[in-house]
């Protein structure tokens, strides 16, 4: 459910992507914000929530104007694959959304390859703080949400 609700923000952000204009701040002055896109950006998601993490990163990417890589756990990687294999089905033309896959290997391709530009990643705080120090190191824009618990209270 948390995954379908970022997608139905994502096809509802177009609007707050137009950037802002405040004329006259000062004499002869004019500001402008204008909204472009990164390029490539890629993310690396959990074993635990393998459809909707891979909804929060790629659906908000590309709606921005982003193409996006991820990589999916290697522990589970099918719904990623099937949530791909659907967005190819509605109309997305290939080469948008890339899956690739594998463990240290693909996380440094990721972290090194010049031509991406920002990273997403959810996971433990051991590989979180690897990919941001190595992303940032690189020059990439890394969020990395690490080591987050899901709580339970039991209730005799």
């Amino acid at each position: 459910l948390r995954g379908l609700q970022v997608v139905e923000h994502a096809c509802s952000v177009t609007s707050l992507q137009m950037g802002e204009t405040m004329p006259n701040i000062a004499k002869d002055m004019d500001t402008m914000s204008f909204r472009v896109p990164l390029g490539v950006c890629a993310g690396i998601t959990p074993f635990n929530f393998p459809a909707m993490i891979p909804l929060w990163m790629f659906p908000m990417a590309l709606v921005c104007g982003n193409t996006y890589v991820i990589k999916p756990s290697e522990r589970d990687p099918g719904a990623c694959m099937m949530l791909v294999e659907m967005l190819r089905e509605a109309g997305a033309p290939d080469g948008v959304v890339n899956v690739i896959h594998g463990q240290h290997e693909a996380v440094n391709f990721i972290c090194d390859h010049p031509d991406i530009r920002a990273i997403s990643f959810v996971g433990s705080d051991t590989a979180g703080k690897y990919i941001y120090e190595r992303g940032s190191r690189n020059g990439k824009r890394v969020q990395s949400n690490m080591g987050a618990k899901n709580h339970g209270v039991i209730v005799p």
